[in-house]
């Protein structure tokens, strides 16, 4: 197991980790429906409440942050909290836009926008051109599991648009260090897909065999894929489920390291520190937030 520090504890599922300039990080705690800023001495204080499922989270171009809402996960909880299923409250899925300041939470898409079916945002990136990809990963029943796809939105609400259908449940989503290649990880296929992006919100349809996405890597054994960071060499940083980690694949497809983390939950990483080599670490199940030393920096993200 590799050496870490436990920052806080006490959380709800916590994901969507964003390393703030300060050394604060503000994460999402999906089961209670909350934006939280964890400060490095480990205090918390509530940024929003969004209430629903605030799942995704990454910083826009105005400063403020925009959250993937997936409108409610149900829960078991027997010492380990597991997301299952559809909250009974279930409030339809979501974008919103969180003014740090102030806390208010602003509803920039919902469910039928544009023609778009949102059943459960997950993950989201932002571009260099303002714009921003995310993942709907969707809602299951007892007998049944929707079908979902990528999105590509623009931050001032004027545009949604679904590029890519249908998806096997995706779940994170990251670019290359060039923009030019967009992944997401499915979370039951376990695959990490790759998809060529040729203009802004768009992608290559002819990509590979089953249409845009080329799959680049799928581990052996009972797995399954949560969220995804990116290094600045490129390499995929991919949570794993089951296994306990994250899984570094490279742009190629290969298995660069996996290093392990003791939360069967591992659901999310970001960078932070003046060299981004400080990962921070989503144990979603065990409610906790850990820093490491990374062995490369992660991505410069663009805002």
């Amino acid at each position: 197991m590799t050496d870490f520090t436990t920052i806080a504890t006490g959380l709800r599922f916590p994901e969507g980790p964003v390393a703030m300039p300060d050394g604060s990080v503000i994460l999402v705690e999906i089961a209670a429906g909350r934006i939280t800023r964890v400060k490095p001495d480990g205090s918390k204080e509530t940024v929003a409440e969004p209430g629903g499922g605030p799942n995704g989270l990454a910083m826009g171009p105005d400063g403020k942050l925009y959250c993937c809402n997936n409108g409610g996960f149900g829960w078991i909880d027997g010492g380990l909290l597991i997301p299952h299923g559809t909250a009974d409250d279930y409030s339809g899925g979501r974008i919103e836009r969180i003014d740090i300041a102030t806390g208010a939470v602003e509803t920039l898409y919902k469910d039928g926008d544009f023609g778009c079916t949102l059943r459960g945002p997950n993950d989201i990136v932002f571009d260099a051109h303002g714009g921003f990809w995310f993942t709907d990963h969707g809602k299951n029943r007892p007998r049944e599991r929707d079908i979902t796809g990528v999105f590509y939105a623009k931050a001032d609400g004027s545009h949604l648009e679904e590029v890519i259908f249908p998806s096997e449940n995706p779940n994170g989503v990251g670019l290359s260090p060039d923009g030019n290649t967009l992944y997401a990880a499915e979370t039951y296929t376990c695959r990490l897909m790759a998809f060529r992006v040729t203009a802004p919100g768009k992608v290559d349809t002819a990509g590979g065999v089953g249409g845009p996405g080329i799959p680049l890597y799928r581990p052996a054994g009972y797995k399954f894929f949560d969220s995804l960071g990116v290094e600045a060499n490129g390499n995929v940083c991919v949570a794993t489920l089951g296994e306990s980690g994250i899984s570094v694949v490279s742009p190629a497809g290969e298995l660069v390291e996996f290093i392990a983390t003791p939360d069967p939950f591992t659901t999310n990483i970001c960078w932070g520190g003046p060299d981004l080599r400080t990962a921070y670490i989503t144990l979603s199940g065990t409610g906790r937030l850990i820093r490491m030393d990374w062995p490369r920096p992660g991505l410069k993200l663009v805002y």
